[in-house]
């Protein structure tokens, strides 16, 4: 008698906090050479297939299952969250980060890769703090303190849609400053006629680098 197995690709990260989020990324570096370990480590701890269940499986639901669960892991489109709620605080983004206090934009420099690693955590502190103010759709939040960045470690519990949503739109600020800074100094370069053909077709050239590392 055949057993049915129910198998669910989860279609969001609402039952994986950051901690698990790295944990598993820490996991997979030690499988990096192995692809067929990679696979099997994602199944178990997303899906939850193990072993003994993988192998009763045919190629072609095998297949299907890893198709949904990379497209799952591919996904980009995450809502940034303006307001998240911790232990009864709720917590606001930064409301205009072209006007972020100047302590917070040192702190942020100083981790030189913004990425889903370790820093993370720091760096959401960072980025959210209590709500102190609130009127229709504007907010203020607490004015910016390193001396409060020890307490980082609450956001370890925080599942990645908020994390995946505050690194994307993150990330998009950022490339988007980078293009446009890139932008002005090429052309306010070509303009100058002081400077050197030589100089000019280095601006031109490394502004096309730029945009290929950016994509």
């Amino acid at each position: 008698m055949k057993k049915e197995i129910e198998i669910v690709v989860p279609k969001d990260y609402s039952a994986v906090s950051l901690k698990k989020y790295l944990k598993i990324q820490d996991d997979l570096e030690t499988y990096k050479d192995d692809k067929e370990a990679q696979d099997a480590f994602l199944l178990y701890n997303i899906i939850g297939l193990t072993p003994e269940v993988i192998i009763k499986l045919d190629s072609d639901t095998i297949t299907s299952i890893k198709k949904d669960l990379y497209a799952f892991l591919g996904k980009t489109d995450f809502e940034l969250q303006k307001f998240v709620t911790i232990d009864g605080v709720k917590y606001g983004f930064e409301p205009n980060l072209s006007k972020m206090a100047y302590g917070a934009y040192l702190d942020l420099s100083s981790y030189q890769n913004i990425a889903l690693d370790k820093n993370w955590a720091s760096i959401m502190n960072i980025l959210y703090r209590p709500v102190t103010k609130t009127k229709g759709a504007l907010y203020s939040i607490e004015p910016y303190s390193s001396e409060k960045q020890d307490n980082r470690d609450k956001w370890l519990d925080v599942n990645m849609d908020i994390h995946f949503g505050c690194f994307f739109f993150f990330n998009r600020i950022l490339k988007e400053l980078t293009k446009d800074t890139l932008k002005s100094l090429r052309e306010a370069a070509l303009e100058d006629q002081a400077v050197n053909p030589h100089t000019k077709r280095i601006l031109q050239e490394s502004g096309a680098l730029i945009n290929r590392l950016l994509s």
